[in-house]
């Protein structure tokens, strides 16, 4: 399956925007699909996770309350929507996909998109 997320761009700090990583070339609704990113210098890391039909999801604790994570499997897109965004969380956000069940390791991730920049201003 194929990723690619947009939506990525500058905001200020207390800001909002929202991802989106749309699929194509599989069962979209086979997937479970996480949302991940990656500061300069740092490792990448877990942000979100949504079960096949959206029924279920998880949220890093440094997100908790201001990301929400979503899917329309008709269109084949996961959504990421993030408010009250701070400077420490810009980075290149990644969505992935995996048939394995919901999981917040990213070796467990199959498929993964471009990534798309986020940069937060202060």
């Amino acid at each position: 399956v194929q990723l690619q997320a947009s939506g990525g761009g500058l905001v200020q700090a207390g800001g909002s925007l929202r991802l989106s990583c749309a699929a194509s070339g599989g069962t979209f609704s086979r997937y479970y699909m996480g949302w991940f990113r990656q500061a300069p210098g740092k490792e990448r890391e877990f942000v979100a996770y949504i079960s096949a039909y959206g029924g279920g999801t998880l949220y890093g604790d440094s997100v908790k309350g201001r990301f929400t994570i979503s899917r329309d499997n008709a269109k084949n897109t996961v959504y990421l929507q993030m408010n009250s965004l701070k400077p420490e969380e810009t980075a290149v956000y990644y969505c992935a996909a995996t048939p394995r069940g919901m999981t917040m390791s990213r070796s467990e991730y199959e498929y993964w998109g471009q990534g798309t920049l986020v940069t937060v201003s202060s």
